[in-house]
């Protein structure tokens, strides 16, 4: 199997996209995801995979702590914003929770510190114990084959 079958093939597990952000030093770091799960209930545990070249992998390595902020349908430019897809700066407004930074109405926002790490292959694990959270009743952007998707 090469790699361009193995990317179609994990295509084919429709996601949600989120948003995980840190900040050190009063710096303000994100980076769209969509390899995120929870782990465990008791302890509250969530998992984000981070590939080791990214910019915010060494950041949440030395802060200790990130946030995940799970995007609502509308939030399309903002995923890509952070996916480094669009030539152009936007306006990010980030909101504080349990001192950390969050995009502010998302669907939901999970302030996490790490409480585990793992590396596998080209990229952490990182488990984040849950501080807290905040959940709006709206719809999430999804992503299937490489697009962006919405419930209907």
């Amino acid at each position: 199997m090469d790699d361009r079958l193995f990317k179609t093939a994990m295509s084919k597990f429709a996601t949600g996209v989120t948003i995980v952000t840190t900040d050190l030093d009063g710096e303000v770091h994100g980076m769209t995801a969509n390899a995120f799960m929870s782990v465990s209930l008791d302890p509250k545990l969530v998992l984000i995979s981070v590939a080791k070249h990214a910019n915010s992998h060494d950041i949440i390595k030395q802060s200790g702590k990130f946030a995940v902020s799970i995007l609502k349908e509308n939030q399309t430019e903002l995923s890509q914003y952070f996916a480094n897809q669009l030539k152009e700066e936007i306006d990010v407004s980030f909101e504080r929770f349990e001192e950390q930074p969050i995009i502010d109405d998302a669907l939901v926002n999970i302030a996490c510190h790490v409480y585990d790490s793992h590396e596998a292959g080209d990229h952490t694990l990182f488990i984040g114990e849950v501080d807290n959270l905040m959940v709006q009743d709206e719809e999430p952007l999804l992503y299937f084959e490489g697009h962006y998707k919405q419930f209907k």
